[in-house]
């Protein structure tokens, strides 16, 4: 039985490429760290982001009023309460509510120690959470300094899920206002504020005496069954002048959260600047060891070509060496990642995981960076001249 053509071929590049075992691991060292670079940048951006888009996809709404202004929720701009009045008469509305949002003051019941919490309120009589955590204690809101806080923010905020379940009263300083904790739900910190907490718009008011009840930061927007959403928000937007007030889909108004971080902080471009790093320290490395492989056997390389085999023959060694570190090195890389990925979840509290978009983009990478590698070290090869043997 014959073997087919290509099992039958020398696998010259696989020879060449282990013929010197330090030198392969080196290569798959440098190009695993590279990797691990690229892998470590791009996931904490996209953890910063995931991580403060949280709260916006917890809102019970399929449009949302803004200030044309707003651009985070940690830098809220309100605007007239009466301008909400307005969309709620526009055909195809079911309803109208408002949510209040600010930074404020959270003191540990046991440390006494001060951290920022990011606090939302809204009239409990009016659901505006998908929570299922939330809606269960929309009772305990109604009364007056009852808060809710969130149990996946970070521990420098006490032990209150622990407090809660020995059955005591938990109270705690808020911005110097006594409110009491009656229950905890999930949500997550972002990057921007280490926790969550969530009470009612009577309580928001006490505690931040300065603000304005017929003042919102925003306002969430049900629309009837059977109404599209487009012409809704079309209709509201026709009444309300843009530069007051913006109509945003849900997914629009997360959208404008990433683009800030993304674009308004320095952020964004210093994830880009370390991913870039990692892609030219890894061209780098293969480079010099593709080049350090050909000048070793360039003697071999001219007898080939005084054998008959042309440049582009010995090119397509050169590319299947590239290939093959590609591959080998970023084995290595993902699987470190995975773990450092686990860590960073873990003491960030940011959701930081392995995406199979975000690995087949830094596999895509690798292959560019190794064959990038092997152009640059190319030239080299084109060089080798048959009489280099003599």
């Amino acid at each position: 039985m014959k073997l087919p053509q290509f099992l039958r071929k020398t696998p010259l590049a696989w020879l060449q490429i282990t013929r010197e075992k330090t030198r392969l691991l080196v290569a798959l060292a440098g190009i695993g760290f590279a990797d691990l670079l690229m892998f470590t940048q791009l996931g904490f951006k996209n953890g910063l982001y995931d991580a403060s888009v949280k709260p916006h996809y917890v809102l019970d709404t399929d449009l949302v009023l803004i200030n044309p202004q707003f651009e985070t929720l940690f830098s809220v701009k309100d605007f007239s309460r009466a301008q909400m009045y307005q969309a709620a008469g526009v055909e195809g509305v079911k309803s109208v509510n408002a949510v209040y949002i600010n930074m404020a003051q959270w003191r540990n019941p046991e440390t006494n120690m001060e951290r920022t919490i990011l606090l939302f309120a809204f009239d409990p009589t009016k659901p505006v959470f998908t929570l299922p955590e939330v809606n269960r204690h929309l009772g305990d809101l109604k009364m007056l300094n009852r808060v809710l806080y969130d149990q996946a923010g970070r521990t420098e905020f006490g032990p209150i899920a622990k407090l809660l379940e020995s059955g005591k009263p938990v109270n705690v300083q808020l911005s110097k206002k006594e409110v009491q904790v009656t229950a905890v739900f999930t949500l997550g910190a972002s990057f921007a504020a280490d926790g969550n907490a969530i009470t009612s718009d009577s309580t928001f008011f006490r505690i931040f005496d300065d603000r304005q009840p017929d003042r919102v930061d925003l306002a969430l927007i049900k629309v009837k069954p059977g109404a599209n959403i487009q012409d809704v928000r079309n209709r509201i937007q026709h009444i309300l002048p843009k530069d007051q007030i913006i109509v945003l889909t849900l997914e629009e108004f997360a959208a404008r959260e990433k683009n800030y971080w993304a674009n308004s902080t320095a952020i964004g471009f210093i994830f880009g600047l370390g991913t870039a790093v990692g892609f030219i320290v890894g061209i780098v490395i293969v480079y010099q060891i593709l080049y350090s492989d050909v000048s070793d056997h360039l003697p071999e390389y001219a007898t080939l070509k005084a054998m008959g085999y042309g440049d582009f023959y010995l090119v397509k060694v050169l590319m299947q060496e590239a290939l093959i570190l590609a591959v080998l090195g970023y084995i290595p890389g993902f699987i470190v990642s995975l773990g450092l990925y686990h860590m960073a979840a873990g003491a960030t509290l940011l959701p930081i995981a392995m995406t199979g978009q975000r690995a087949i983009n830094v596999m895509i990478l690798t292959i560019i960076m190794c064959t990038a590698s092997g152009l640059v070290a190319m030239r080299r090869l084109t060089n080798a001249d048959p009489a280099d043997i003599f």
